[in-house]
């Protein structure tokens, strides 16, 4: 909906964006439990969100492996924005690719170790199609990832009632991911292609007990090894304008300023990064002139030394899930 209250184009109508906001608050959560939160009939519940799942308007990703990771901000050859976020997209290690609009072109968060970062960067980046220069730019810590976001879909108490128990969640250090058991692995890999798979069907998959599959899910998750999220675009929830922020924090103000920025339901990523800028900061909001009002004055203004806004025109993955050619349901 627009702030006047019509329809944005290809939106989803009300229900559907709260089955979809309530699977972006726990992607494993039963349609009997989102129904009784959302005070609607199990039957429509279950029925419209089996719909969206099959026609890939929403997705559930499960992401694990390297503790560490790289943004990657690339500028491309004229007419070869596409191909070159296309290439980066292809990456097994790309979370997630977006075409943008300025300088860079393209961005990418590629998941590396420290060990490996040399060769990613000396060796596979510059043998990118249509790359002519590449910046890759560690990241620090996430302030907030696509999965904690909670746009004003939802009530409050809605959100509390559907939160998954903690779990736990690893900040970058530069280390390698994990070494997993036979039968770790073989719940990641079934859960990376169907994140709602039931304990059930991740039990046969793995040739164990429901038991074992259950205990040793909880225990991926709650060692930061394994998390789910929904994988959305921001337009079908009626946010079709997403752009990235890069910005730079006045010394002395990026507690508050990170504070402020956590409290915003229309950031959807922020993270804090080596380089010439501080914080990279994806939002989705209504429109233009909303994203105006935002970083155009009050706590900005004083908190923040400069900002540059890349428009995402197009994303070639999100949450390490391939974006289909014309988007969701092609």
């Amino acid at each position: 909906m627009t702030e006047t209250g019509d329809p944005v184009d290809g939106a989803l109508d009300d229900l559907d964006r709260r089955i979809v906001a309530a699977l972006q608050v726990d992607g494993r959560a039963s349609w009997h439990r989102i129904a009784t939160v959302l005070d609607e009939s199990e039957r429509s519940v279950t029925r419209r969100g089996n719909a969206l799942l099959a026609e890939h308007r929403v997705r559930i990703s499960t992401l694990g492996g390297h503790n560490a990771a790289v943004l990657v901000r690339a500028e491309c050859a004229l007419g070869s924005v596409r191909a070159t976020a296309t290439a980066l997209a292809q990456r097994a290690d790309c979370v997630f690719s977006y075409a943008l609009s300025g300088t860079p072109q393209c961005v990418a968060e590629i998941r590396v170790s420290t060990a490996h970062l040399p060769g990613v960067v000396l060796d596979e980046l510059p043998a990118v199609v249509g790359l002519v220069r590449v910046q890759a730019d560690p990241v620090l810590r996430v302030l907030r990832s696509v999965r904690r976001w909670r746009p004003a879909i939802l009530t409050p108490a809605q959100v509390a009632a559907l939160e998954a128990p903690p779990h736990g969640v690893q900040q970058p250090d530069g280390s390698e991911p994990p070494r997993l058991s036979p039968t770790d692995r073989a719940l990641t890999r079934a859960l990376a292609e169907d994140g709602r798979a039931s304990v059930t069907a991740l039990a046969r998959s793995a040739g164990i007990s429901e038991s074992t599959a259950r205990r040793r899910l909880e225990w991926l998750q709650t060692n930061g090894h394994l998390w789910s999220r929904a994988v959305v675009e921001p337009a079908l929830l009626g946010f079709p304008f997403e752009a990235l922020l890069w910005i730079r924090v006045r010394p002395g103000r990026l507690e508050d300023f990170t504070e402020h920025l956590l409290a915003d339901p229309c950031v959807r990523q922020a993270t804090a990064i080596a380089g010439e800028f501080d914080l990279v900061v994806d939002v989705a909001v209504r429109d233009q002139a909303s994203l105006y009002a935002k970083v155009g004055g009050g706590p900005w203004r004083d908190m923040v030394q400069s900002v540059q806004v890349s428009v995402v025109l197009q994303a070639m993955k999100r949450s390490g899930v391939r974006v289909p050619l014309g988007g969701p349901g092609h």
